[in-house]
């Protein structure tokens, strides 16, 4: 298991950690929650080493691997898809390259009876049983289920990794890192450059994944499908639940207003000894018993109520000036960078008071599209914008518009109009940016600051579409649920690009989706559409099976003799195999079980541990028994499989 050990880390004036101690055990899944600036990716750095803590250290046990995905992270160009990926099996490669020089060896030489000889079998039969354990018969396979299970098609695998968007490569380094076989993996923000596709590929992934998991994320529903254990990040301090997401906030809210009442209980006692110190600490006959109330008050430990999580942004935007019923039309748009299409024949209309999503892999058109809806990019086709249309626009990097060198006042004064001003720090007040924070610089915020900054400067004119790329990327759980609940309660039209589930559901009530080239509409909410599409595609893949059914039917017909032949002998040697390792299952069981008896026994242990090399032969010993018992379960597959083919042919 990894140990944090007290951990204590001061920025300036401010305590970062205060000697924050926990255990990530194996296969838990942990969230690792608290709001913007509260240290989440500080910690996951202190972790592997990039920041040094004042106080504590980290317990990693031997061989322990732990992997690690940034939000951001240095790519790497001059590779294609395959081959950067592949770089993730880096210990594979050398066993499979010594391997072949080994075998090289073995052909050559006829030295059998020799010592390096029988030295360089001896390294054959490790390396073998190695290469096996980290996956190397089937890490091809391993790779191809990965990299399309985050979105990317066979024909993409060779193609540069240049040719890719930003978030594209993420997707590689994330394909990568799941590849890499870690006890533990540190995850910041996963799903940032994910679709609502690959999400849902990722969540069932991680669900089966046989490590240990801590991740940062912001996408509620991810967190409650995939962890059993919350740890949240307030104060400097740390507390842990051993529960999702969901239940972590109901029990959060339990603890607060215990903390509360408990608060105010203390205060009575205190208030009432205070009373009672003032009351007797002038008569001669009450005087020890007034100092023993002040000591009593001295060593009594303040409850202090965790406030944080009470600042919350609160806004409205204006109301909307009234717009003609069809706020934008499209017939037949197009759009095309060189010779590669994004998108064609595009017939769309989105009407007065409409919440719509626009969802579909990456790369498919969804921010095109937004542009030329709200920017007028160029293209090809018919756009026509309703009667009396006002745009307002968060680009997906707006944050990265912001001008840097600005304080957060100046950069709402000067996007104010004149009658709104003098309003400025309201505004920013309500973004959670008080007192000195206005003063800041644009370029010293983090992300979710940025973030609230742009969502502050919609504020500042009455828009009547509102058009949103992204809108929740690096926003904390608090800012996004008051920016949903305000999108809720706007009066005017919306076209939101999103892939958080969580955020649409209840929003919209009308999809587009982005695929291969054509935007299809769906009418209905983001939870009947991932309902509509995962009900299609599971019929589609029952056709699938029953034409392959069919398919190898028609085809064991035609079975020759010499295959019927080789048939039979597959079957004999699996049996062969099954009944070998159920006896050497049995043999390593009977001695792992008492070696365990041997260890609770104080005699017996104290003299089995006078071999120094005891712990490493009885871990090699289970070792070698869970070899075997995968051994026996892969060979008493291909017994029942061929089994199964035998009586098809048969029958």
């Amino acid at each position: 298991m990894l140990g944090i050990n007290n951990f204590s880390l001061q920025y300036n004036d401010r305590q970062l950690f205060r000697n924050i101690s926990f255990l990530v055990n194996p296969t838990e899944k942990i969230g690792l929650v608290g709001s913007n600036g509260a240290g989440k990716s500080t910690l996951l750095k202190a972790i592997i080493g990039e920041v040094r803590v004042d106080q504590g250290n980290v317990s990693i046990p031997k061989a322990f691997k732990i992997g690690y995905l940034p939000q951001e992270l240095p790519l790497y160009d001059g590779r294609t898809v395959w081959e950067e990926a592949e770089s993730a099996f880096s210990e594979i490669k050398v066993i499979e390259t010594r391997l072949e020089e080994i075998n090289v060896q073995l052909t050559t030489r006829e030295d059998y009876e020799s010592d390096s000889y029988s030295a360089l079998i001896e390294e054959l039969n490790e390396l073998t049983e190695r290469f096996s354990m980290v996956g190397g018969y089937t890490y091809h396979a391993d790779l191809e289920k990965i990299l399309q299970g985050l979105g990317f098609k066979r024909g993409d695998f060779d193609r540069q990794t240049t040719e890719f968007s930003g978030g594209w490569r993420m997707r590689i380094e994330l394909a990568k890192l799941l590849l890499s076989h870690n006890d533990v993996m540190l995850l910041d923000e996963p799903t940032n450059h994910l679709d609502i596709n690959s999400i849902i590929w990722l969540e069932d992934f991680l669900k089966n994944y046989e490590g240990a998991i801590m991740m940062v994320s912001h996408d509620r529903l991810f967190l409650d499908n995939i962890t059993n254990r919350t740890i949240e990040i307030v104060h400097g301090s740390t507390y842990d639940y051993p529960v999702a997401y969901t239940r972590f906030t109901e029990l959060r809210a339990e603890r607060i207003s215990l903390q509360i009442q408990e608060q105010k209980n203390q205060t009575k006692e205190i208030k009432h000894t205070e009373q009672l110190i003032e009351k007797f600490r002038y008569k001669a006959s009450k005087a020890s018993f007034a100092q023993n109330l002040i000591k009593k008050l001295d060593k009594m430990e303040r409850i202090e109520v965790d406030t944080e999580d009470s600042s919350k942004i609160n806004f409205r935007f204006p109301p909307a000036p009234r717009s003609g019923k069809v706020v934008v039309r499209t017939e037949k748009l197009e759009k095309s960078y060189g010779e590669k299409t994004i998108f064609r024949n595009v017939d769309l209309a989105v009407n007065r008071l409409e919440k719509v999503a626009f969802v579909g892999q990456n790369g498919q058109g969804k921010s095109t599209l937004v542009k030329i809806i709200a920017e007028n990019l160029q293209h090809q086709g018919l756009l026509e914008p309703g009667h009396n249309v006002e745009i307002g626009y968060y680009a997906q990097e707006q944050a990265k518009t912001l001008d840097g060198n600005k304080t957060l006042l100046q950069t709402i004064e000067d996007e104010a109009p004149e009658d709104l001003r003098k309003r400025a720090r309201d505004f920013l007040g309500s973004f959670l940016f008080t007192g000195e924070d206005v003063d800041k610089k644009v370029k010293v915020l983090s992300g979710g600051e940025k973030g609230r900054l742009a969502l502050c400067k919609l504020l500042l004119r009455p828009y009547n579409l509102l058009v949103m790329d992204e809108p929740t990327n690096h926003l904390d759980m608090k800012s996004k649920d008051r920016l949903k609940l305000a999108l809720q309660n706007y009066d005017g039209t919306l076209v939101v690009v999103s892939h958080d589930r969580y955020f649409l559901q209840g929003l919209t009530d009308k999809i587009f989706e982005f695929k291969d080239g054509v935007v299809k509409e769906f009418i209905g909410d983001i939870d009947e559409y991932l309902e509509a599409r995962k009900l299609d595609d599971f019929r589609q893949l029952e056709k699938e099976t029953e034409q392959e059914k069919q398919k190898a039917k028609a085809n064991n017909k035609g079975v020759s003799y010499e295959e019927r032949k080789q048939l039979d002998k597959d079957i004999r040697k699996a049996e062969n195999q099954v009944r070998k390792l159920e006896e050497q299952v049995e043999t390593l069981e009977k001695e792992v079980s008492e070696l365990d008896a041997a260890l609770t026994d104080p005699e017996k242990y104290k003299e089995l541990t006078k071999d120094p090399d005891y712990y490493a032969k009885y871990e090699a010993k289970k070792a070698k028994l869970q070899e075997n018992m995968q051994s026996w379960e892969d060979w008493q597959e291909k017994l029942e499989t061929a089994t199964a083919q035998k009586q098809t042919i048969e029958g």
